[in-house]
């Protein structure tokens, strides 16, 4: 299989999972078990997805998270576990990626298709192993929604995790550091411009500009911290190496099964974008 099936086909399914991270309804569900979200919208990201995990160490989160900043998990996972429990996140956060998809995709949930599409989705995740791959392994642990538009966004979460870990693995090989990684992102120029990434990742100036001058020694930023032919060599490989790594479950869908998924999903990814449900940069 063409390893580009694996990132077409993550890209059409992404917006149904992403919605998780901006849609109000899930940041009300947290507020409700007691995280300041207002004060501290970190407090419902990294608890909320930590959570099929169990209740680790903030640590383990800034490893399986890969590019923020040790004092952005520590703000964010702050006492975490002592206002609710993994389960209660866990909880929360189904209630409001129901609510969410119910207000962003209205009738388009009650439909064949969807059932349709989680059949496909539920086969391509039997082709998923856990090994080296712990975000993918704490929510393939979890039990299966009964609703068939949460079990799609389970079976979509599960695949783009999976796809994650890998990613975190081409990096790693490259000797890449989370920060590094976030620094490359900008550099890419398709999507976030420094400060923006920078301030949400929660680094100093001084971190970043560190950062620029270790990738400038290596030849892969320039002097205006955009990528030089090496850099965007290096980037490209990490791209390709994390399509390689995600392909087992489409491989195991069949490339006829990817285009009908991708088919089945479209509408609602289309109609998560078109009510804001994911910020497009």
């Amino acid at each position: 299989m063409d390893p580009a099936i694996s990132r077409k086909t993550w890209r059409a399914l992404e917006p149904v999972h992403a919605q998780v991270y901006f849609a109000p309804e899930n940041q009300q569900e947290y507020a409700a078990l007691g995280f300041d979200v207002k004060a501290n919208p970190l407090a419902g990201y990294f608890p909320a997805r930590a959570a099929a995990m169990g209740a680790v160490s903030a640590a383990t989160v800034q490893a399986t998270f890969f590019n923020f900043s040790e004092v952005a998990v520590a703000f964010g996972m702050d006492k975490a576990w002592e206002i609710a429990s993994p389960q209660q996140l866990i909880e929360a956060r189904y209630r409001g990626v129901d609510a969410a998809l119910r207000r962003l995709c209205g009738d388009l949930l009650d439909t064949p298709e969807v059932v349709e599409a989680v059949s496909l989705a539920r086969t391509a995740t039997q082709g998923c192993t856990p090994y080296g791959r712990p975000l993918y392994a704490g929510n393939a642990a979890l039990p299966w929604p009964e609703v068939p538009h949460l079990q799609l966004f389970h079976t979509i979460t599960l695949l783009r995790e999976f796809r994650g870990d890998g990613h975190i693995a081409a990096l790693v090989v490259e000797g890449i550091s989370g920060l590094e990684a976030a620094v490359l992102h900008v550099a890419q120029g398709d999507a976030w411009t420094r400060e923006p990434l920078r301030k949400t990742r929660v680094y100093t100036t001084e971190q970043w500009d560190a950062a620029c001058v270790r990738l400038r020694e290596r030849g892969w930023l320039d002097g205006q911290d955009a990528f030089t032919d090496l850099g965007r060599e290096v980037r490209q490989r990490v791209e390709d190496r994390t399509d390689v790594l995600a392909l087992p479950p489409w491989e195991h869908l069949g490339e006829d099964g990817c285009a009908r998924l991708r088919a089945l999903v479209r509408p609602l990814s289309q109609a998560v974008l078109d009510g804001g449900g994911v910020r497009v940069r």
